[in-house]
This record gives structure tokens, sequence and C-alpha cells, in this order.
């Protein structure tokens, strides 16, 4: 018995969801998720990708499995790998454990690891490819693949504005501008991202500690690097170089070329300020998507979200595209992306 198109669809939407556990965690490895079927079509278990020299998704899944994967389908977010690295090639594992099938969303890009699905074809396990591709380049592995395509990181914008553009009042006082829904939301994406990058100036000024935190003030497993990009010296006591939580970085450069150079083992991240900041990796057209979170506030005067030198006229300004819109209590989230990222 062969699990039907809609079976096969519903475990990889499924294995989709299981590769968010491993996003942030993983990087510069593939965020992946694997769940294996028996021939009625129930689940037998899952996994995903583990840190870096862990086992992949497809091991961590056949692990859990025992026994009970011979005979199995296989749904997996990526194509099995075809390499041995710090672990040996996902395709071998599976044809040893016995599945009967592999079924897998985006093939591997990386020529290194391509060629698990022809090195299963060859040991006679049927292969289907493409099944959920659009959910899976749209879910954990997009900031992997982007890197693969582009040669650095996904780098996301954020800013949290009144509705008139203001991120902070004319005294200075800017905590607190978004609701909680709002806070919430950008903390879980925190916890996703590889780095979150800031001026330093804004370091020096606001001492933010940059950390992933829950609702309730604690903090989520997973940190991401603290980046402080530019020349001015970072205190001793900031908040930021804490050891305890995540890591910390120190680019001592205004060029954001330079500083996406220094994080070549990340696949994601964040750019969150200040507004100079974001304004020049706008200039170096080094922004792929923008998280835009407003509230429904006006200051009529105060800092703007973004400065940017290189912007006179409306033929300077950066065109994006509306990619989607949420509503987190009394606050809106906007998300725009750039032509790059455009199906």
């Amino acid at each position: 018995m062969i699990p039907d198109e809609a079976v096969l669809a519903a475990a990889m939407r499924e294995a989709v969801a299981e590769s968010r556990a491993a996003l942030g965690g993983v990087s510069p490895n593939p965020a992946v998720g694997a769940v294996l079927l028996a021939p009625d079509g129930t689940e037998i278990a899952r996994g995903h990708t583990q840190p870096p020299g862990g086992a992949h998704a497809e091991i961590e899944a056949l692990r859990r499995a025992g026994d009970a994967a011979r005979g199995a389908t296989a749904v997996v977010t990526l194509e099995p790998c075809n390499h041995t690295g710090r672990t040996g090639p996902c395709a071998q594992a599976l044809i040893e454990a016995g599945v009967a099938r592999v079924v897998y969303a985006v093939g591997d890009p990386n020529p290194t690891a391509a060629g698990g699905a022809d090195r299963l074809r060859a040991a006679g396990i049927e292969v289907i490819a493409g099944v959920g591709a659009l959910d899976a380049r749209s879910g954990p592995l997009r900031g992997w693949l982007f890197r693969q395509r582009f040669g650095r990181p996904l780098v996301t914008a954020k800013v949290a504005s009144t509705l008139d553009g203001r991120i902070a009042a004319p005294d200075g006082t800017s905590q607190w501008i978004t609701g909680p829904q709002a806070r919430a939301r950008a903390h879980r994406q925190r916890a996703e991202l590889d780095a979150i990058i800031v001026g330093t100036g804004t370091v020096v000024a606001d001492d933010p500690a940059l950390t992933a935190r829950l609702p309730d003030g604690t903090l989520h497993a997973h940190q991401p690097i603290r980046v402080a990009m530019g020349e001015r010296d970072i205190p001793d006591g900031a908040r930021i170089r804490d050891a305890t939580v995540g890591g910390f970085r120190h680019v001592r450069t205004h060029d954001p070329v330079e500083v996406l150079a220094a994080l070549d083992d990340t696949t994601w991240v964040l750019v969150e300020g200040g507004p100079g900041i974001i304004g020049a990796f706008l200039d170096a057209d080094l922004v792929d998507e923008v998280d835009s979170y407003v509230a429904p506030t006006i200051l009529g005067a105060g800092p703007s979200a973004v400065e940017r030198a290189a912007t006179i006229t409306l033929a300077d300004a950066t065109e994006l595209h509306l990619a989607g819109v949420e509503r987190l209590g009394d606050d809106v989230l906007i998300r725009s992306v750039c032509d790059r990222l455009l199906p």
C-alpha cells in the first residue's frame, strides 16, 4: 500500500512544521524536517536537523523509528544529502534502513551534497520530488536556500514605529511603542534567527540586551548572536556582551558588506537599528525584506525609522512588494520583500 497524494502532502506540511524547531540553531546547515510514514499512511516518527556535528533530520527520524523504518515512506523537506562531512550521507542511511520510498520537497542546490535522489533510485528506492515545494522554500529552508543562491545570509530589517514613522519621542523616550502582542511576535522571530545587527551608537545609547524573551521575561532556548557594527568601543559592562546568553561579535566597520562577510556561518540575520544602520543596508541593496511594526500612535516629531543619505527624490526610493499584513492587538505588522524574494 502506498500513501496517496493527500497523505503525502499532509506529511510534508508536518515535516515543514517539524523543521521549524531547527531554526537558528543549525546554521550554516539547512533547517530540515523529516516524517516517516507506515504503508497505511500513519506516522511512525519524525525528526529535524540537530546542531552542527549532530544528526540530520532523516537520521533523527530513522533513530526514533528503529526497525519500523523498513518499508516506510520518508517525507523530507530537502533532498537527502549524498556526501560525507561531519556526518555520513543521509541517502545511504535511508537505503540501509530499508525504506521503500523517499518523498522530498526541494532539490539540494549544493553541488557537494547533491545527488541523493540518484543514489536512492540506483538502490531501487522509489523517489518522488517536488511535493510541497512552495511551502518548503518559503519556510525554515528559505535562509539557507538564499545563502546557497546569493552567497550571503538573508537580511530582514525590522522597525517599530508610530503611524507617522517615528521610533522615539523628541525627548528620546522610545520604549513600548508597540504593544505586548507585537513585542512577543518580534521575540519569537529573534529565537529563530542566527544574528541581530545593531550599530554601536544604539548599544552605547540604549544598552539593549537583544535577547529572545518569552512574555514572562524568561529566555527562549535559542539565542541569536548579538552583533555591534561600528568603530565605537563597547563598554565592558554592556548587556550585549553577556557571555551567558548567546554570542557577541563586534565588527569594527560601517560597511554592511563587511559585516555580512564576518557572519559567514549564518543564513538569516536581522538588522534592528538604528535608523542610519538600516539606511546603510538599504543603500547597499542588502535588505531583502522589511518587517514594519506600526502602532496606532502619532507623535508629530522625533527620529524617523530609517535615515538614508542617498535618498533625495522619489526616484531614489527602494521599491518593495507587499508580502503580508498581520494584526497584533492594536498594532499591525507589514511585511515587504524585494524582488529577490519573489516566487
